[in-house]
């Protein structure tokens, strides 16, 4: 056969290259967050996820019997009149007390987690949210968790929102008092001819942080005597030997309530002093708090007897016995203390230069009574009880700290006592659910 008969056939095809191999892609469900969720959901009581045992629970049964009409008085928007509704007293107390024990101190973080954690969206219930301590005790007397019997006091020096620079003597109060009114002046002339690049808001806040300094520097300037007298009893005292500096007076424009104190660390810095008094109770209830007081001097003397009225007042019971360390060992404290029925335990200091035989020895000037405390303390019996009052006083103190008690962050007495308040309901909650589980 020749190459022209044979027949018309396709050029040969090369095999086909096969392809690079390609890396295998993952099938994986993404996210599509247009989508339009609805979920159905009950806030109680079992669908919220809430255990009936969960402490917002018994936090908001406690707030519920709570007579909490002195909060609602300061509501402005009542019925047939106009006006927002505001957030219910109960709903926030119950917040606060529950974020206390939490650990949550900052309102940005308590109104994230009244969107997103299930047992503050339980307790807020859907209300918007942008010292009742006596009732707390009496209802630890009802029930028989507490017997105010021994009483033990202690104090704690808590860092004050101010800083150290803030101190400023007379001179200088004076000058940023005129300074504080030359911006007030100037931000009101401005709100005349305002800068576009300003909001009103702005404005408004400008000014209203003018003012409040002005008033800050006013009351700093009006605190001023009474450091002046504090450091005149102080010269006085230093006038019987002691070699100490005394410095001129100073008062801080940011906290003018605050003081400088002497901290467990041995440092110097603006602070209040925190006086607590706690008692026994039954169980796991150890270390109720049943009186709460804020001051601004360093020493703890002359704080017994108001403390003790204030437990008085909130139980109806004088203690039987009360510890004090010796800091709050006067004469004047010990005489009251015992003349109404209240047997005081607290160390007694030797006097300086003198033999160990004669620190309970009776000395001139000395009531009855505290001739009496003197001689009862060098007992071994009394030596017993007093060494109880560390695991009051300083365990509650301990906890309280826990809590987040190392540095307030509101400013002024009555709104740090106020905080101290809560934190003392939040702890006495805290000791009821230990006592009842």
């Amino acid at each position: 056969m020749t190459q022209s008969s044979l027949p018309n056939l396709p050029p040969p095809v090369e095999p086909p290259v096969p392809p690079a191999t390609l890396p295998a892609v993952a099938r994986v469900c993404r996210p599509v967050r247009n989508q339009v969720e609805w979920i159905e959901r009950d806030l109680d009581p079992d669908s919220s996820g809430l255990a009936p045992d969960h402490p917002a629970r018994a936090i908001w049964a406690m707030v519920e019997g709570m007579d909490l009409d002195a909060f609602y008085a300061d509501i402005k928007a009542v019925l047939d009149r106009p006006g927002s509704p505001t957030s219910a007293p109960p709903v926030l107390l119950a917040l606060w007390v529950y974020a206390t024990v939490e650990g949550v101190g900052k309102a940005r973080e308590l109104d994230r987690l009244c969107h997103q954690h299930d047992a503050y969206r339980w307790l807020r219930g859907g209300v918007p949210v942008n010292y009742h301590l006596t009732q707390i005790v009496g209802c630890l007397l009802a029930s028989g968790i507490i017997r105010p019997n021994q009483v033990a006091q202690d104090g704690m020096r808590v860092r004050a929102s101010a800083g150290a620079a803030s101190f400023r003597r007379e001179e200088t109060l004076e000058r940023c008092l005129a300074e504080a009114k030359a911006q007030v002046e100037r931000l009101a002339q401005e709100r005349e001819h305002a800068d576009p690049g300003v909001s009103k808001r702005q404005q408004a806040a400008r000014e209203r942080a003018a003012r409040e300094r002005e008033q800050r520097v006013i009351q700093a300037l009006a605190y001023l005597p009474q450091v002046q007298a504090a450091k005149e009893r102080q010269e006085r005292t230093l006038a019987t030997g002691k070699r100490e500096k005394v410095t001129a007076p100073r008062v801080s424009t940011t906290d003018p309530e605050a003081r400088v104190m002497k901290m467990p660390d041995g440092g110097f810095r603006p602070a209040y002093n925190v006086e607590l008094a706690t008692v026994k109770g039954a169980g796991q209830a150890h270390g109720i708090i049943v009186g709460v007081s804020v001051i601004t001097e360093g020493t703890d003397a002359g704080q017994a007897v108001p403390m003790e009225a204030q437990v008085h007042q909130r139980t109806g019971i004088h203690p039987q016995d009360y510890l004090v360390d010796g800091g709050f060992a006067s004469r004047h404290d010990i005489t009251t203390l015992e003349r109404q029925g209240t047997t005081v335990y607290a160390p007694v200091r030797l006097p300086r230069n003198k033999p160990e035989a004669e620190r309970y020895l009776p000395r001139e000037g000395d009531s009855p009574e505290v001739a009496a405390w003197r001689e009862r303390m060098a007992t071994a019996e009394a030596k017993a009880v007093y060494r109880t009052r560390g695991a009051l006083a300083e365990w509650a103190n301990a906890q309280v700290r826990h809590l987040g008690v190392s540095q307030f962050t509101v400013r002024g007495g009555a709104k740090v006592t106020a905080v101290m308040l809560l934190i003392a309901v939040t702890h006495n909650l805290l000791r009821w659910l230990a006592w009842a589980t």
